[in-house]
């Protein structure tokens, strides 16, 4: 009897947690669709070897970062690569006033250098190695890579490579693609200009060298762009927007409310990719970035192994 009506209560307790007839059956979440450009891809590495590329997860792709079609603002003209290290976008001057826009990360050394240059070299795959004067000052960190780091899924320039010149003089700026891809979009420690690699190797293919590339200053960002502004995830987006989303919430607020909310000091524009982040920089994947201010990744002033 005891046993029997411990099988009673334990069904009549099923049966308070079960659904009632009236409960409707929630619908399966359909997967997550992620953009053809960013599947998944074999490439051909250094010597000829299949080399995977992982497809961009979804979450990584936010409106900024996906490569699009987008009205240009600006007085280049087409087939111009435009760097707005600012913004973290890289445009491909497109004819009839359009550009193709990519999301970029943006290392140290992609606020080091402003102005026009020429795409005087390009890489596949590329490797690298410190300069002398690196060796020398820090053996203890640099020598292990006086040989040169081959080209492959473990160099931190990616799949590929833009070596940026004027005239016959290296600027040591680069457009290159990331071992790491959740760092698009966002200011980094390591690196100039990263793009993901599926849109470093397609860029690749576009642009023969000779092109011009133009990096903007941080006048010309505002000036073309905008007032960016940081988000607590690290990316950035024009304070316009953040205006016009709040403008409905502020008419509409009670008084008290938004007396509470002018309290609060407005966030600044981020005129330099790294204030926000000063003291809180986030680690990434790259095995060559790192937090601290007073370290400089190899791949920053990297020389290209010949």
């Amino acid at each position: 009897m005891r046993l029997a009506s411990l099988f009673a209560a334990l069904a009549l307790g099923l049966a308070a947690c079960g659904p009632s007839q009236e409960t409707t059956t929630a619908a399966p979440q359909q997967p997550v669709s992620i953009p053809e450009i960013y599947q998944a891809r074999v490439d051909r590495g250094p010597d000829g070897q299949p080399i995977q590329i992982p497809a961009v997860r979804a979450a990584y792709l936010n409106d900024r970062n996906r490569r699009q079609l987008v009205p240009f603002n600006g007085p280049e003209s087409a087939g111009t690569i435009v760097v707005d290290p600012y913004a973290r976008v890289l445009y491909h001057v497109q004819p009839g006033g359009q550009a193709m826009r990519y999301g970029v990360a943006v290392g140290r050394a992609g606020t080091g250098f402003e102005g026009r240059a020429t795409i005087a070299r390009k890489a596949a795959w590329p490797s690298w190695r410190p300069t002398d004067n690196m060796i020398r000052t820090q053996p203890e960190l640099y020598r292990q890579f006086a040989g040169g780091l081959p080209g492959g899924t473990q160099n931190p320039l990616g799949s590929r490579a833009l070596y940026l010149y004027q005239g016959s003089v290296d600027t040591y700026y680069r457009i290159h693609g990331t071992l790491d891809p959740s760092s698009i979009g966002k200011a980094t420690s390591a690196g100039c200009i990263r793009l993901f690699n599926q849109d470093v190797i397609d860029l690749f293919e576009q642009v023969p060298n000779g092109t011009q590339v133009v990096v903007r200053g941080q006048a010309d960002s505002v000036r073309y762009e905008g007032p960016m502004v940081e988000t607590p995830e690290g990316y950035v987006i024009p304070a316009a927007e953040i205006q016009q989303a709040t403008a409905p919430e502020a008419a509409t607020a009670a008084p008290v409310q938004a007396t509470a909310m002018n309290a609060v000091p407005a966030q600044a524009p981020v005129m330099d990719p790294y204030a926000a982040m000063a003291g809180n920089a986030a680690m990434v994947s790259d095995p060559f970035a790192t937090a601290s201010a007073g370290f400089v990744s190899p791949v920053e002033s990297a020389v290209p192994s010949w």
